[in-house]
């Protein structure tokens, strides 16, 4: 949703492979149908991640490695806000955890 839906519909209507990286499978996969229809692209795909969790950033960022011939740009977008304190199960605090801490290594293993 939001600036993330819009910067994967424009790169879309530029003729560009877009992998959506979403939490929600349902909505992320509404996102792809949406955009697909719109731009008559049909290179958009979704890929679930949550960044705030660093497992599912590495197996995300492996999948991505092994199935992409390259990636030219990367959009860190994932962010959340007014959450209650929250540790994750690898005993982060969410929020940090998702926006500032997945992004980060998602970032790194991701640069050949």
């Amino acid at each position: 949703t939001g600036i993330g839906k819009c910067v994967a519909m424009d790169l879309a209507r530029r003729n560009a492979r877009t992998i959506l990286a979403c939490r929600s499978r349902e909505r992320g996969q509404a996102a792809v149908e949406e955009i697909r229809a719109a731009t008559g692209n049909p290179a958009v795909v979704l890929r679930l991640l949550d960044t705030g969790s660093l497992a599912s950033v590495r197996a995300f960022a492996r999948a991505v490695l092994r199935e992409e011939p390259r990636l030219d740009v990367l959009v860190n977008n994932a962010g959340v806000s007014g959450l209650p304190f929250t540790i994750t199960s690898e005993h982060l605090e969410q929020t940090f955890a998702t926006n500032y801490l997945g992004p980060f290594l998602l970032t790194n293993l991701l640069l050949g």
